[in-house]
């Protein structure tokens, strides 16, 4: 399987199975698109001649030869139109023990947040906060549940966590004194929208939190209109220059701005370019994932735009990348010599196999999006248990048991899709959620893309 486009001025060819991607002249880009995706024994020793006098009236006899030649030694060298190797791995999957947690310290927010899938950070039911007792039921769970894994990871999870910041001190001191008795080693996030965040916790934060993520939207007019407190006041103006300070303290590393665009900001490439102008370097700017109905949905009718603003941002940051100012997009963040391994690449996140979540009154289920959904319900803590079936079906989620996604030349690097937004959305775990599958692939073509410019530039 390939797949073939051309953007920003780079011809790129991208052999599927293989993994390898390549940067061709205009002469090898045409000739591979009319041979089509075939497979490697089915290649002609020689150019078919309806194919050399299509290209003859562009390219001489000599130059469409030495093209066909060069196809042959991809062929021969394992890099183009290869076997597909991994589905024979896809019925061996198992469940796993549990590695990652996500914990709901609070389900209560300060911001009204108009596109949260959190239903503004109750998740639907009342407006709670974890106790200690709960969270530190949830650390011994997790340890048990994660067998011999060494390493585990706790993300702090709302609502919005900091209304319950005393529990999170407690339940990370917990969990570092358990660390030495059973060999583990403790990794905790945290998610904030910063209302709340002063010296005293940034300083806690940036000693005992691997990562954090900062959440706003971008330009002050785009977040004030979508992310409001409780009293419908902005909250732009309050968080900034907390989110500065905290990565001032932190020393730029292991952090996340992270925001969502909707249809109110289609130029969302804006808001990433201000983000990285107030001194931000690590950004996340998402696409929101809502029912077509809300306003501020993001439907079929609006990707060619959104397209088009991906390939804007693309070269934007190539740009800032020239000057020495670059910038880490989540999204365009792309490993294309080690890439994940073969079962990341088959079944993406662990979600409700090797990585659950917690609400406040000690429910098990599989991420933080299935929250709220209690069909979905996977184990209590008070119980101790964790759905069989459950697990082994989401195990067993792999991109050869989802249709759409084994015919897609993109499966290997989204992995089926996020599977919360395929059971919301698409009404299956198991089907891919159509608008999020393009802009996907979109983001991908862009990431290639820089990957062959910065080559072209070193």
């Amino acid at each position: 399987m390939i797949h073939s486009y051309s953007l920003n001025g780079y011809n790129i060819v991208l052999d599927v199975h293989s993994g390898a991607v390549h940067v061709v002249d205009d002469c090898l880009y045409q000739l591979i698109n009319m041979i089509g995706d075939i497979e490697a024994a089915q290649l002609p020793e020689n150019c078919p001649q309806d194919i050399a006098e299509k290209l003859s009236a562009q390219f001489s006899a000599q130059e469409i030869e030495g093209a066909f030649s060069d196809i042959h030694e991809l062929v021969e060298a394992g890099q183009l139109y290869t076997a597909d190797e991994y589905e024979k791995f896809s019925g061996m999957m198992r469940p796993s023990p549990i590695k990652a947690m996500c914990l709901h310290i609070a389900h209560d927010c300060n911001l009204r947040c108009c596109y949260c899938f959190a239903s503004t950070g109750d998740f639907g039911g009342a407006r709670v906060r974890m106790s200690a007792e709960v969270g530190k039921k949830a650390i011994d769970y997790l340890i048990e549940k994660s067998q011999n894994r060494h390493n585990l990871e706790v993300d702090f999870f709302g609502g919005e966590p900091t209304m319950n910041f005393e529990v999170v001190k407690e339940v990370v001191e917990y969990a570092r004194s358990l660390e030495e008795k059973h060999n583990k080693n403790f990794r905790f996030t945290i998610t904030t929208n910063g209302l709340l965040l002063d010296d005293d916790k940034i300083d806690f934060i940036n000693k005992e939190m691997s990562n954090v993520v900062l959440s706003i939207d971008g330009r002050k007019e785009v977040t004030d209109r979508v992310r409001s407190r409780v009293n419908g006041d902005g909250c732009y103006d309050t968080i900034m220059p907390k989110f500065k300070r905290s990565v001032e303290k932190r020393g730029h590393d292991q952090y996340y701005v992270r925001g969502t665009f909707t249809k109110y900001n289609k130029d969302f490439a804006e808001d990433v370019l201000h983000l990285a102008r107030e001194g931000f370097d690590q950004i996340s700017v998402e696409p929101v994932v809502a029912d077509p109905a809300m306003p501020y949905a993001l439907t079929e009718e609006d990707l060619p735009e959104v397209f088009a603003e991906y390939e804007r941002l693309a070269k934007e940051l190539l740009e800032l990348g020239r000057q020495g100012k670059g910038v880490n997009f989540f999204h365009f963040m792309l490993d294309l010599d080690q890439g994940p391994c073969a079962i990341k690449r088959l079944r993406g996140c662990g979600c409700g196999n090797e990585y659950c979540a917690i609400t406040p009154d000690g429910e098990v289920y599989p991420c933080h999006q299935f929250v709220g959904h209690p069909e979905w319900l996977m184990g209590t803590l008070e119980k101790g248990d964790f759905d069989a079936e459950k697990q082994e079906m989401f195990a067993k989620a792999t991109v050869y048991g989802k249709e759409e996604c084994s015919k897609c030349w993109a499966k290997f690097y989204c992995s089926g899709g996020c599977n919360a937004n395929n059971m919301l959305y698409a009404g299956d775990v198991h089907k891919p959620f159509k608008v999020a599958c393009e802009m996907e692939k979109k983001r991908l073509e862009c990431a290639i893309m820089i990957k062959a410019a910065e080559a072209d530039m070193e």
